[in-house]
Formats: structure tokens, C-alpha cells, sequence
């Protein structure tokens, strides 16, 4: 029985040492300069509790509110911020009076560029509107919001689903493709 068991063992060892060396191929280590020269080296400062508060000619227009924001800085590449834990932006007119708000649960500022990309459970409410989606991209240079698709629930409780969803800075208008849903219609429609 000793003598079989010393077999299994030697066997399997012969095994374990082929299958080693069989990984180990020469193509691998060609390419080691290779890998290794398109290395990215990133950077990262994390804040939290944050709140940001943007404003335009000395007028509060927005607060947001992210627990955890991370400055990433590439050694090659823009420098984005990102917000992992999600934020809440709360939009304000003149008098400070809150308009309407953005959740999400995740965010990423590509400051370069002026986009900012929200998603997961993105829900934007304002007085007309509340527009649910799993991505909302702001686009800062066209001053719009778009999404790839999206749920749309009026004031008066119609519902809107489509894709290629958009709208100004303000939300005062939206425009979906491929729309469908339902919507209530106040009056008689047989007159």
C-alpha cells in the first residue's frame, strides 16, 4: 500500500512540475518590456463629507453633497473627480428656494472635457417632472442633459418611457425618442 501511495506522489509531482513549466512559455517574457512601458500611474486624494456649492455672477444656483470625493490624477491623461458613494445636487433660483434636486449613486467629473456622468438610480425631480434613469450625463459646453434612455412621471402622474432622453440645464422641457406610456387627459374626448 506504501508502495502505491509512493507512486501517486511521484506522479503527481511529475504532474504539478510539467504544467509549471508549460506556463512558463519564452512569448511571455517577450512581452514583459511592453506591458510594463504602458504603466499608468494614478493618484488619489480623498475627501469626505463634501459639499460643493457652484455658483454664477455671485448667485448660489446649485449645492451638491458627495460623502466620499476622490481627485484622481493620472500620470498620463486628464484628472477627473469621482464621487463612489454617489451625490445629491439641489438646484436653487434667486430667492434660495430649492427647484429641484439630482441623486445618484454614482458620479464622475471629467473637468477637461466639462462632462459630468451620473448613474446608478439617477433620479432627477423637479416641479414638473421626476426622470428616472441608470445614466445621466451633463454636458456643461451644450448646457444639456441627456441619457440613453429614461422614465419620465409628469405632475400629473402620466408615465413616459424612451430612449435617447434630453433636456436643458433647467429641466423646463425634455425631449424623448421612441417614447411610450400613459397619460391622463382632462375633459370629455367624445365632444
Amino acid at each position: 500500500m506504501q508502495a502505491w501511495a509512493a507512486k501517486c506522489l511521484a506522479f503527481l509531482a511529475l504532474f504539478c512540475s510539467s504544467v509549471f513549466f508549460s506556463a512558463c512559455g519564452s512569448d511571455d517574457l517577450k512581452n514583459v518590456p511592453s506591458i510594463s512601458s504602458k504603466k499608468i500611474i494614478l493618484s488619489k486624494d480623498r475627501s469626505y463629507g463634501v459639499e460643493i456649492i457652484y455658483s454664477d455672477s455671485a448667485k448660489v444656483k446649485a449645492k451638491g453633497f458627495a460623502p466620499i470625493l476622490d481627485k484622481v490624477t493620472p500620470s498620463l491623461g486628464d484628472s477627473y473627480s469621482e464621487m463612489p458613494k454617489g451625490v445629491k445636487i439641489n438646484f436653487f433660483n434667486d430667492q434660495l428656494q430649492t427647484t429641484g434636486t439630482i441623486t445618484s449613486g454614482y458620479a464622475i467629473n471629467k473637468e477637461t472635457q466639462k462632462i459630468t456622468i451620473f448613474r446608478k438610480n439617477v433620479i432627477v425631480v423637479n416641479d414638473n417632472i421626476t426622470f428616472k434613469t441608470e445614466e445621466l450625463i451633463w454636458d456643461e459646453n451644450k448646457r444639456l442633459y441627456s441619457s440613453p434612455y429614461g422614465t419620465v412621471t409628469t405632475k400629473d402622474g402620466g408615465v413616459i418611457s424612451g430612449t435617447e432622453f434630453s433636456a436643458p440645464q433647467d429641466f423646463s422641457t425634455y425631449k424623448i425618442s421612441q417614447a411610450s406610456g400613459s397619460t391622463y387627459v382632462k375633459g370629455n374626448l367624445t365632444q
